[in-house]
């Protein structure tokens, strides 16, 4: 299941922050971790009109992406943060 909404985070990126949380727990899974990829499809059915679509042929396509990222900035768990911006046409 989890592949599976790994392979979907390309298009749909408003799952992508719960989907990688459930990866982390892949090696020892629980209860409460199938409960939450459910409800990640659960919420997928009941958007299943969102997406990023990219058109075929057109002669305005450009694709501007910009990225920010903060080495080991959060104080509480040294993780990194990062976020990036993507405008198209």
């Amino acid at each position: 299941m989890i592949g599976s909404l790994l392979y979907l985070i390309a298009s749909r990126r408003d799952i992508m922050f719960s989907v990688c949380l459930c990866a982390r727990f892949q090696a020892d899974p629980k209860e409460s971790h199938l409960s939450a990829v459910k409800r990640i499809f659960r919420y997928l059915l009941g958007t299943q009109s969102l997406g990023i679509w990219y058109p075929k042929h057109s002669t305005s396509f450009e694709i501007i992406g910009f990225s920010d990222s903060d080495f080991a900035g959060c104080k509480v768990d040294r993780k990194c943060t990062s976020g990036t911006c993507q405008f198209i046409g």
